[in-house]
């Protein structure tokens, strides 16, 4: 696997090598003891997937708090999605920058989320897919969410009027 650190400290992009014949091909999407290498998490306790039947749905932005603060190592397994995440670590030198990542099932990128971001997507293909291991446990009353289109973080979407839940476009304005 290559390992690229983004502009926001912790947070990597994961390409996978392919090794193919005229079967096809097989790589390696985890391996604990290379994310010990780079210093990741390894330690992951349960996997996730979300079906989206149609392009332009919006999820996110998401994340969990006050001790329940997850890694995730996320992938695109049909379709293709841009993925997004948010530096939202107050005392992080990169706090309200982000980062938006196009992963498909044909790429086969992952994305590597250290704790303290929000996270969200957007579906480019109908019948999109994403899969993705986290390293607690989901926890109901810690879960938190940032508006999509929130002022105060100005996330450049290339949209104007996305699929959305209700809860997700209900999350008030930031504020410090």
């Amino acid at each position: 696997m290559i390992y690229t650190e983004t502009k926001l400290k912790g947070a990597y992009i994961i390409d996978i090598e392919k090794r193919g014949d005229n079967r096809g091909f097989f790589a390696r999407t985890f391996c604990a003891n290379e994310f010990k290498k780079h210093n990741l998490n390894s330690k992951f306790v349960q996997g996730n997937m979300s079906h989206n039947a149609n392009k332009n749905t919006l999820r996110g932005m998401h994340y969990q708090s006050d001790g329940a603060e997850e890694v995730k190592l996320v992938r695109c397994t049909k379709g293709a999605l841009l993925d997004v995440i948010l530096d939202i670590r107050k005392d992080s030198p990169t706090f309200g920058q982000y980062i938006s990542v196009e992963i498909t099932e044909e790429n086969a990128r992952q994305v590597y989320i250290p704790k303290g971001f929000a996270h969200g997507f957007l579906t480019l293909k109908n019948n999109s897919e994403i899969a993705y291991l986290v390293s607690e446990f989901y926890t109901p009353g810690k879960e938190n969410g940032i508006r999509w289109d929130d002022p105060f973080f100005k996330i450049d979407w290339p949209i104007i009027n996305p699929i959305l839940s209700d809860k997700d476009q209900d999350y008030p304005d930031y504020t410090k």
